[in-house]
């Protein structure tokens, strides 16, 4: 049986100035480091999400920039590629002109020589032939 006598008031006096005190000295402060932990660690994640969201806009930016990259040297390539093409045309125009014009020139200068080869063989065939008339004959024509 519990007896309500002066002890019991004294006790519970001493009690409630204890739950004062550590109110005051220890949970107070112990509440206070914890709503200051908490709102730290609700900045940092706060402050995580934002540079989580700004580094997905970067590379989002940075894709797209790669992607206007890409296809803008594709586009100078095929350009390129085509250009190249262009220039390859004319050289092989070019060469095939001059490859004509020097069998033009060559032939020219085959067919003269074949001339003046036959005008030789001509005159020195006629020439020939007056000697060995001459020599069968015994006398000059």
């Amino acid at each position: 049986m519990i007896n309500l006598d002066i002890a019991f008031v004294f006790q519970l006096v001493n009690f409630l100035v204890l739950v004062l005190l550590l109110n005051v000295f220890l949970y107070k402060p112990i509440r206070k480091q914890l709503a200051d932990r908490a709102a730290q660690v609700n900045g940092a994640k706060q402050k995580s999400a934002e540079v989580d969201r700004e580094v997905q806009e970067k590379l989002a930016s940075y894709e797209a920039r790669m992607r206007e990259i890409r296809a803008g040297a594709a586009d100078e390539r095929g350009a390129l590629k085509k250009e190249a093409q262009q220039q390859e045309a004319a050289i092989l125009d070019k060469a095939r002109a001059e490859a004509t014009e020097s069998l033009s020139a060559i032939k020219a200068k085959v067919a003269q020589e074949a001339e003046e080869a036959r005008r030789l063989l001509t005159s020195s065939a006629e020439t020939l032939s007056a000697e060995i008339c001459e020599k069968v004959l015994g006398r000059s024509l």
